[in-house]
């Protein structure tokens, strides 16, 4: 994850997000079926921008950090493939919210 960071910086308000891997067993010990699996909407921030900047040219930082666990949207963002890993692309403002820890 270190390597792909290093080549792939976000610019302004994008945030870089891995999607955390679906549940594929459930809790009494059955495997899910490919096809029965959601769409993972929890994910953690790997990169971010420096922030968007307003009309008088101040920068205004993201509101997440890296590492922190954030809520997606079902649909929306630009998938990256980086070192053999996929990683979505989303604006700052696309992502519904942040888990605390």
């Amino acid at each position: 994850m270190a390597g792909a960071m290093k080549r792939f910086l976000p610019l302004f308000d994008r945030v870089l997000v891995e999607r955390f891997a679906p549940e594929v067993k459930t809790k009494g010990g059955v495997l899910l079926p490919e096809k029965s699996l959601g769409k993972v909407l929890e994910a953690t921030v790997v990169a971010i921008g420096e922030g968007t900047r307003t009309d008088k040219g101040e920068i205004i930082p993201p509101s997440v950090k890296v590492g922190d666990k954030v809520l997606l949207p079902e649909f929306g963002g630009t998938k990256l493939n980086l070192d053999d890993k996929e990683y979505f692309l989303f604006r700052d403002g696309d992502i519904l919210g942040k888990f605390l820890s």
